[in-house]
């Protein structure tokens, strides 16, 4: 009987860190993607960034679920955790830790929308989504497939 206690209090312990641990997975997750975006934003050294943030909001309240409260902190966070990092490295490999290839190519597909939002592809920008996608394994071909359809305006669920 004693026996059975412990082992369900250890499980139920278990559970909890576990759970604990996927909520901290998802929330470093959601901020290396973001970063990402944020990323895209800044490169172009644009000072108008309004419509190119506008896309990154949809984009994650959509993706994650997220209030706009949420959203606005969760971009805040990416914006100084970028202004930190000195390499993409560390946001890629927790992306590719948990991310298939589906969701990778819609971060890509997101990070082309960004570049889109003003109007224009910057190069630098180009060459970053570039860059962060060789990062994420993202075939060529998809990377382009993911162009094409932000440049033909076809809606994300679409696809």
């Amino acid at each position: 009987m004693l026996a059975a206690v412990r082992r369900f209090f250890r499980q139920q312990i278990l559970e909890a860190e576990l759970k604990a641990g996927e909520s901290h997975d998802m929330h470093a997750l959601q901020l290396a993607a973001t970063a990402l975006l944020m990323e895209v934003a800044r490169v172009d050294s644009d000072q108008r960034q309004d419509t190119e943030l506008e896309v990154i909001a949809a984009g994650i309240r959509g993706k994650f679920s997220l209030t706009g409260e949420e959203t606005r902190e969760l971009m805040a966070l990416a914006r100084a955790e970028a202004d930190q990092s000195v390499s993409y490295y560390g946001f890629t490999t927790l992306i590719n830790e948990h991310f298939h290839a589906e969701q990778k190519e819609r971060l890509v597909e997101l990070m082309w929308r960004v570049c889109v939002a003003d109007g224009r592809i910057h190069e630098h920008q180009e060459a970053l989504v570039r860059k962060v996608a060789d990062l994420l394994y993202v075939p060529h071909s998809t990377f382009i497939r993911a162009k094409l359809r932000v440049l033909e305006g076809e809606d994300p669920g679409e696809a």
